[in-house]
């Protein structure tokens, strides 16, 4: 069947996937043209598929092939290869959908030049964005030397990092399902047991309860090897007395709500007692931080001074807390703020941060605990129910 055909017959459908209201994608799509206007671009080019679901709704488990969107004040086109027409039409409400042949790259430039011909002003991009290809960029500037490309990657993230109302109730329920994957992975935790297993229960109870396809699969690590950041489970036996470090976060309409937790499988040692408290010490000295019209800097200043005592014995990334939203793999982190040194946006109701609080012991273990957490006129108020203990598995 004709890619044309097949879009045309499954107009039935057009928009009933679409997880959001058009009332809240009027609201996106407006903040985000006034802060094009704001900028001086008459067009932005989006390629990740994070932003083109913000502004579209469009979602699909394929996000290594090219899409892009074009946005301008007044329209909006969106381009999917061949393959991905059937989501294009059942996830959004967009008119303007163009198909390019999945196997033939060289037909994406044309249909995009004939979009962006007619826009006289600056063409926004996004060039640090993973779904940005170089050959993109180079043939549209190859092709069209009289426009100019203007680098415009924080101008979505700056309508992205406050949560809707809609936005909100996606990451609690994300956020009850990520606590009954945790509880789960928990239950399965004991001496002689693989990591892949306790992962394997935790990922079991998350896609039982609702959960997507996750933007990053269950972390499961116990040990030594829970000392090395950012390794995950490989069928590795839990030996007595190893803590045992457990990171999940279920998707909701692609939204998710993170969370970390450690249990020992047996008994905990003083030192990693001392390390746990240390996680609350910085989480309790965020939460009092995480004020609005509080710069993102202060926060981060403010936990470094409860991490002190240890940040010469264990390793720490230095970000103590990232923006999270609707994201794809490969990552939750939606990039469009950071609680860190030298940040200086402040603070507004409607954010939403996890704080990835891990510190890990080089070469013997780490002991890690965390909350997604949303800053309200009152305050920082953790989504995630994380019990905050170092709890003994026997």
């Amino acid at each position: 069947m004709d890619i044309d055909v097949y879009r045309e017959r499954l107009g039935g459908l057009a928009g009933s996937e679409c997880a959001f209201s058009e009332a809240e994608l009027q609201r996106r799509r407006q903040a985000t043209c006034q802060r094009m206007h704001e900028a001086g671009l008459e067009a932005l080019l989006l390629t990740s598929p994070a932003d083109i679901y913000y502004l579209t709704g469009y979602s699909t488990f394929e996000v290594s092939v090219h899409t892009a969107l074009v946005m301008t004040q007044d329209r909006l086109t969106l381009q999917v290869p061949s393959i991905e027409t059937g989501p294009a039409v059942a996830c959004t409400r967009i008119d303007d959908i163009r198909s390019y042949r999945w196997e033939n790259i060289d037909e994406v430039l044309d249909p995009l030049i004939e979009t962006l011909s007619g826009c006289h002003g600056g063409i926004g991009i996004e060039p640090w964005q993973g779904g940005v290809r170089h050959g993109l960029i180079r043939g549209l500037q190859a092709r069209m030397p009289e426009r100019l490309f203007v680098d415009a990657g924080d101008l979505l993230g700056s309508v992205k990092i406050v949560k809707s109302a809609e936005e909100l109730d996606c990451l609690a329920e994300s956020a009850r399902l990520t606590g009954l994957g945790i509880d789960a992975a928990i239950e399965a935790v004991g001496s002689g047991v693989l990591d892949s297993e306790v992962a394997a229960e935790g990922a079991r109870a998350l896609y039982a309860a609702g959960s997507e396809f996750m933007s990053m699969q269950p972390i499961v690590t116990s040990g030594q090897r829970s000392s090395v950041i950012h390794l995950n489970h490989k069928r590795c036996r839990i030996n007595e007395n190893d803590p045992v470090f457990l990171e999940f976060g279920a998707a909701w309409q692609r939204y998710t709500a993170p969370m970390m937790r450690t249990v020992v499988a047996g008994t905990p040692s003083m030192e990693m007692i001392r390390v746990f408290d240390t996680c609350r010490y910085i989480f309790d000295a965020l939460l009092d931080a995480m004020r609005p019209g509080e710069p993102f800097d202060s926060a981060a200043r403010a936990a470094e001074r409860a991490l002190a005592p240890l940040q010469d014995q264990a390793f720490f990334s230095g970000v103590f807390g990232y923006t999270v939203g609707a994201q794809f793999p490969p990552s939750w982190v939606e990039g469009s703020g950071f609680i860190a040194r030298g940040h200086s946006r402040t603070f507004e109701p409607g954010m939403v941060f996890h704080l990835p609080l891990c510190l890990r012991i080089p070469g013997q273990w780490g002991i890690g605990c965390s909350d997604t957490v949303c800053v309200t006129e009152d305050g920082a108020m953790p989504l995630t129910d994380n019990p905050w203990t170092l709890a003994s598995v026997q």
